[in-house]
């Protein structure tokens, strides 16, 4: 996946392109059941030529002769291996570079990124391995291969995404030990000279330097420049809760929200801003209607918990913190959750039904052992209910 030290790594979007094209090249070629495939084939080879070390320790041979033997069995297959896995990465590169090309991203994008790579490997103490025995082999001659490829294709200009260039600059300031020193990297430049990437970073650390006022005229640029970038939408309207400017914060994310409807950052974002105003049953309400529309992941199913829990809504808080459970696998905390939920003197019949037929539903799942753990004193669903 993409994650931030790549990003940090790439110097443009193509850079990045490139990597994602390598590796998806890996997947659309079936590297990995071809290795698989070979793997299996070298083990038979490797597991003859042992055979016949022993048979000559067996006939008496020297322990020098049978030592040598074995090195090489050992020595083929790793050779073989190495010599297969730098075969798939020219093949991936070759691949990754028509796949470039062909989505309008600059062909030129992976070889830079080698390049790098190649700086890294003499800066990098875990990457100075010889070359054959690395898994991505980074060498002057992979690069001119690159180089050759892409010329195939000739280069092709492409600005960086908006989102690329927010996200890369979201990754520049978490660097930074202090707020101040990611002030100073920003300011080094003019604001005039800066691209609004740059000016987005540069609001991003007044907002965590605490210089409100100053990230909220740079926010308010940029959306007059772009309203179509959600991040922006979402820097101003943290910055005037901040600020102390409820009614404006309300007024910034109900807008966006009509250009962006359910959009999952800005809904959880406004949920967290609508928790700190106090307004937990309009953020309960915002965030039930996303979750009942777009799968959650755990972490947005835990803010609604919360949200239920603020809201003075003690069972679906239960109920959601018991989803949550689930969606990291733990299935006895699941049930613990609703075992609490059922003991709520101010429970809704609804609600014990609906919680009743979850627990049945999740002990499907669980083994015998896991069945045995569950304490014995608790209610366990309907049907444990209707057998008491």
């Amino acid at each position: 996946g993409v994650h931030t030290g790549l990003l940090d790594a790439t110097r443009s979007e193509d850079e990045l392109a490139g990597v994602v094209a390598h590796e998806v090249a890996h997947v659309t070629q079936r590297h990995i059941a071809r290795a698989i495939h070979a793997n299996s084939r070298q083990s038979i080879l490797s597991t003859a030529m042992m055979l016949g070390a022993i048979i000559v320790a067996a006939a008496g041979g020297s322990s020098d002769a049978v030592q040598g033997a074995m090195a090489v069995a050992q020595g083929t297959a790793i050779q073989q291996q190495i010599n297969f896995t730098r075969t798939n990465e020219y093949e991936a590169d070759r691949v990754g570079i028509a796949a470039l090309a062909d989505a309008g991203f600059d062909p030129y994008g992976m070889a830079s990124f080698f390049e790098v790579l190649s700086r890294q490997t003499t800066t990098s103490p875990e990457m100075r391995a010889p070359e054959f025995l690395r898994t991505h082999p980074v060498s002057s001659a992979r690069v001119a291969e690159a180089r050759s490829r892409a010329r195939e294709y000739g280069a092709i200009r492409s600005d960086d995404s908006t989102g690329y260039g927010i996200a890369r600059m979201r990754i520049i300031v978490s660097h930074f030990d202090t707020a101040e020193e990611a002030v100073a990297y920003f300011e080094k430049r003019p604001y005039a000279n800066q691209t609004d990437a740059e000016r987005y970073g540069r609001a991003v650390a007044y907002q965590r330097a605490g210089r409100y006022w100053d990230a909220l005229d740079i926010y308010k640029d940029l959306l007059e420049k772009d309203k179509s970038v959600i991040a922006y939408h979402i820097g101003l309207g943290q910055t005037l809760v901040a600020l102390d400017q409820p009614r404006d914060a309300r007024a910034t994310y109900e807008r966006a929200l009509e250009l962006f409807p359910r959009n999952v950052p800005l809904v959880l974002d406004y949920g967290e801003r609508l928790l700190q105003l106090g307004e937990a049953q309009k953020a309960h309400a915002m965030l039930l209607d996303l979750m009942n529309n777009v799968p959650p992941t755990p972490e947005q199913v835990r803010l609604i918990a919360r949200a239920a829990s603020e809201a003075g809504e003690a069972a679906e808080a239960y109920y959601y913190l018991s989803e949550y459970r689930l969606m990291i696998g733990d299935l006895s905390g699941g049930i613990g959750y609703l075992q609490q939920a059922l003991r709520l003197p101010e429970l809704q019949e609804i609600q014990r039904i609906r919680f009743e037929a979850r627990i049945d539903f999740i002990r499907e799942f669980m083994s015998e052992e896991q069945l045995r753990m569950m304490p014995r004193e608790e209610p366990v669903g309907t049907s444990a209910r209707n057998s008491g």
